[in-house]
């Protein structure tokens, strides 16, 4: 059996976009017969036309990689500068009719770039999270001060503790649901402490 991800499956170790010709020529082999439904056509469709949608938001140095005709390139560029509600529709459905002739090795690329996207900002959005309850943490007690420093001993300690001291006078002068408790300044200092301390290392 395939395996399927989110914009395509595998068969036998081969990845093969959704839209493409091996998926039409794989489901055409399935059914015994090279015709595709009315139905299918419009799903295929409609799923190339997601794909060149979701293009528009392509970070520019994945975007430039991409091995696209210089006539879709030009209608993605084009339709990020387009604000009206019927342009945008037409641009993309145009952009849409573009996908449509791209070759499988095209396609391909275009999934792989999206995936790559996909898996950073998840990834970045782990990482802040990540900071985010070290902040919460170190603000509910010293004991993870400790367990910081010991992984991040490059940490300005000083600033720090003092900001750790000024949060929780300001969580203490506030009630817990006030919102105050989140937007004091020492609160927000303290994750730019954290996360730059963190980015630093990676770095």
């Amino acid at each position: 059996m395939p395996r399927r991800s989110r914009r395509g499956y595998y068969v036998e170790g081969d990845f093969v976009p959704a839209g493409s010709e091996a998926d039409r020529e794989f489901r055409a082999e399935i059914k015994g017969t090279e015709a595709q439904s009315r139905t299918e056509r419009k799903h295929a469709s409609e799923h190339l036309q997601e794909i060149g949608e979701a293009l528009e938001t392509l970070r520019a140095d994945l975007f430039d990689g991409l091995p696209l005709p210089d006539k879709l390139r030009e209608a993605i560029v084009e339709v990020r500068r387009l604000t009206h509600f019927g342009a945008l529709r037409r641009q993309r459905q145009f952009i849409g009719k573009l996908m449509r002739g791209l070759d499988d090795a095209e396609l391909a690329a275009v999934t792989a770039a999206l995936e790559t996207q996909h898996a950073q900002s998840a990834e970045a959005a782990r990482r802040l999270h990540e900071i985010e309850e070290w902040r919460d943490r170190l603000i509910a007690g010293d004991e993870a001060l400790t367990a910081w420093l010991d992984a991040h001993p490059g940490t300005d300690a000083g600033r720090l503790r003092t900001l750790l001291r000024q949060a929780r006078k300001d969580a203490e002068s506030h009630p817990p649901e006030g919102p105050a408790r989140r937007q004091g300044r020492a609160y927000r200092e303290i994750f730019t402490l954290l996360r730059a301390q963190a980015e630093g290392e990676e770095g």
